[in-house]
């Protein structure tokens, strides 16, 4: 294939040591068989260590789900960007829906977490998305290129995360995905992988993927299922 496809699993606030393990136990061999696409898996904090001794030198990276926008200092509670390096992560999710809608975060507290995990030589993800209200109301582009424009992006992964796609029971088609990456592809340094991260599953990860500027796939649920994972992760490499 020409393009190397990028499949990160968000495993939000679920895992257990034991469950953890089973489910990595599934994966690394299923994706070692396969080529053309980056796995990365995003792990709660108390499950960094943990992973990153299970995933040594298998071909599945590991990064974090959340970060400080702060290097040190009296914040407790919060994780620097070092911290996160010291683990070996390779990825930060970074302006996920969930953190911007349910914990406040703003378009400039986005854009400084953007800039420690740059500084502290790691990849953010970077994700961008409307809500119901918003795409209702015709401002898809609007709100997006707003959250873009924001942050001085470069190097990073982009993720297109539809919010009114996400537990709504309205789903993104395909085509609709499509006309956003489109748009977000303007914006940025050929080369960047934007990824859609709205409800993907293995009934739709082939056509979606199928897109000419969907480059992979951010996925919640169904990376804590292997053999969905997995079946996403082959659908990407194709």
């Amino acid at each position: 294939m020409g393009r190397t496809r990028w499949v990160a699993g968000n495993w939000k606030m679920h895992g257990s040591r034991q469950a953890n393990r089973a489910l990595l136990d599934e994966l690394v061999p299923g994706v070692s068989q396969l080529r053309g696409v980056e796995c990365v898996v995003c792990v709660p904090f108390p499950y960094l260590g943990e992973v990153a001794g299970k995933l040594g030198g298998a071909p599945i990276a590991w990064g974090a789900q959340n970060v400080s926008e702060h290097a040190q200092g009296a914040y407790t509670g919060e994780v620097s960007a070092a911290m996160l390096a010291e683990f070996g992560c390779r990825y930060v999710i970074v302006g996920h829906s969930e953190r911007r809608q349910l914990y406040g975060e703003t378009d400039a507290q986005v854009a400084a977490k953007f800039a420690a995990v740059k500084a502290a030589g790691m990849t953010p993800i970077l994700c961008v998305g409307e809500t119901l209200q918003e795409r209702d109301a015709g401002k898809t582009e609007e709100v997006v290129a707003r959250q873009l424009g924001a942050v001085r992006f470069e190097e990073g992964v982009l993720a297109y995360e539809p919010v009114w796609a996400i537990g709504t029971g309205r789903n993104a088609t395909p085509e609709q995905a499509q006309q956003v990456h489109a748009f977000l592809r303007r914006k940025v340094s050929p080369g960047t992988a934007i990824i859609y991260g709205g409800s993907v599953k293995p009934q739709n990860a082939g056509a979606i993927f199928a897109m000419p500027d969907v480059d992979g796939g951010l996925i919640g649920g169904a990376s804590l299922v292997a053999k969905d994972f997995l079946d996403i992760l082959k659908a990407a490499a194709k």
